[in-house]
């Protein structure tokens, strides 16, 4: 993905990439509309007495940045559907996608899931004694439904536009990739990768399975079904990562389509490296309850998920540009 070409076409975008950019936009309205009311004082969905309403400050720098961050969603939409777009560096491109699919994709496979868990009795939990929700139900409701909307549209638009313009590049099947593109480099990052991705894959499965092991007090007394649901994703988030890393690497999974597991070094790595940071970044804020502030376990476990989503994301980076230039020599 180091080279780009020049657009096909300088019609416009046909029906369907209306349609995704259309809902792609509409979607995130509702979170930045929230956003801008709680940046400008506004209670709007928080109840009295909110572990937000804490550190006023904090909340308006880290609610600034999500302002940023879901913006860039409409960024994207238009970038993905002018002609213009397929100029854009392939870098400049690939990064916001890679960290907006890290965002959205656990929310996407675990907002459902916890759903689902709710449905048959199993989300339930007891707030402790004293504190008050984080925030009222149906923001989440909202909000989330945005994000699923904003993941469905920005991933199709990314798909349509990465197969016009890069789609020789991951055709045929792992198999078929050449033994020799095999450097040293790529099983050193897939080695450590792996490696990395263990400690906190360990601590997100005993969390997911009931274990409080790492945990603060506050947070193990307030875990609920959703909280399990949650530790169970981001496991198979460092599973994927972890799984297209090493087919790559070691040519795993040889009847495979080469698409799958750069599929699942894509998603999976930008998936712990984004959360593993937000939730770092999260973490910095002024939490006046001692008993909610993040443990060294915690820290480790986002620190590791970090370290093995960039990692993997380096790879898949060194194999596109290894793909790129091949492909180059061959029509030269």
């Amino acid at each position: 993905m180091t080279q780009s070409l020049p657009p096909r076409t300088t019609a416009g975008p046909g029906r369907t990439r209306r349609i995704l950019r259309a809902v792609a936009v509409v979607s995130c309205l509702p979170y930045l509309g929230l956003k801008a009311a709680w940046i400008a004082g506004s209670h709007l969905g928080i109840p009295a007495g909110s572990a937000l309403l804490d550190d006023r400050l904090t909340m308006a720098v880290i609610n600034t940045l999500s302002v940023l961050l879901d913006s860039a969603v409409i960024v994207l939409a238009l970038v993905l559907t002018r002609p213009w777009g397929l100029r854009v560096p392939a870098w400049l491109l690939a990064f916001p996608v890679w960290v907006a699919t890290g965002l959205l994709a656990p929310i996407m496979a675990g907002f459902p899931a916890q759903l689902a868990v709710r449905a048959f009795g199993g989300g339930g939990g007891a707030r402790p004694a004293g504190r008050e929700p984080f925030l009222a139900e149906w923001v989440f409701a909202v909000v989330y439904a945005g994000f699923l909307l904003q993941g469905l549209a920005l991933g199709g638009l990314f798909a349509l536009h990465a197969r016009d313009r890069w789609g020789r590049l991951w055709r045929g099947r792992v198999w078929e990739l050449p033994v020799g593109d095999l450097k040293p480099a790529h099983r050193a990052l897939a080695v450590a990768a792996t490696v990395a991705a263990l400690p906190p894959l360990t601590l997100h499965l005993l969390w997911a399975c009931g274990g409080t092991a790492g945990l603060g007090a506050g947070r193990a007394a307030g875990r609920t079904g959703d909280f399990h649901v949650l530790e169970a994703v981001f496991a198979c988030f460092l599973l994927a990562a972890v799984a297209g890393a090493l087919s790559l690497a070691f040519r795993r999974g040889r009847a495979l389509p080469v698409a799958v597991p750069l599929g699942l070094a894509w998603v999976g790595s930008g998936a712990v490296a984004c959360w593993g940071g937000w939730l770092s970044l999260a973490s910095l804020g002024g939490v006046k309850d001692v008993a909610d502030r993040p443990t060294p376990l915690m820290s480790l476990a986002y620190a590791g998920q970090m370290l093995s989503g960039f990692l993997v994301a380096a790879l898949g980076a060194y194999f596109f540009a290894e793909r790129a230039a091949g492909s180059a020599r061959r029509t030269a």
